[in-house]
């Protein structure tokens, strides 16, 4: 009984550090977002019913996760969104800093990352969950 409890109590707490890390990761460009809030929804799952419900209802990222979870797509407006922050933030970064490896680096991530974000099925309307049941996507 107790190993359970400790177990769920380690899940919401990766959880919680992934969110953190996700968080981050919007503004921070070379730090992924969406993999932090993916693993985050993962641990919420598995160590709170109420967090991981309050993540997918939440207003601003859960509908963004579930439509990654669900149908591997996101809306037109958060992929050009993310384009464009993505790029005007690493330009801003490799305006600063003035050495050739790193902004060598930097150019190829964001390129990846763009690819990443084309490939990705664009998703018209928001389709949100009343109670998701996602188990068998992890």
């Amino acid at each position: 009984m107790k190993s359970t409890s400790l177990k769920k109590y380690l899940f919401i707490v990766a959880g919680s550090i992934c969110l953190v890390l996700g968080l981050i990761g919007i503004f921070i460009p070379v730090l992924p977002t969406t993999p932090f809030l993916l693993l985050t929804s993962f641990c919420y799952l598995r160590g709170s019913t109420k967090l991981y419900k309050w993540l997918i209802h939440h207003r601003i990222i859960g509908a963004y996760i579930y439509n990654y979870l669900i149908y591997k797509a996101v809306k037109k407006s958060v992929k050009i969104g993310s384009i464009i922050f993505l790029w005007c933030s690493l330009g801003i970064s490799i305006f600063v800093v003035d050495n050739l490896k790193v902004d060598i680096i930097l150019s190829i991530i964001g390129l990846a990352v763009s690819v990443h974000l084309l490939k990705l099925k664009t998703i018209e309307e928001i389709k949100f969950p009343v109670v998701p049941e996602i188990e068998h996507i992890f």
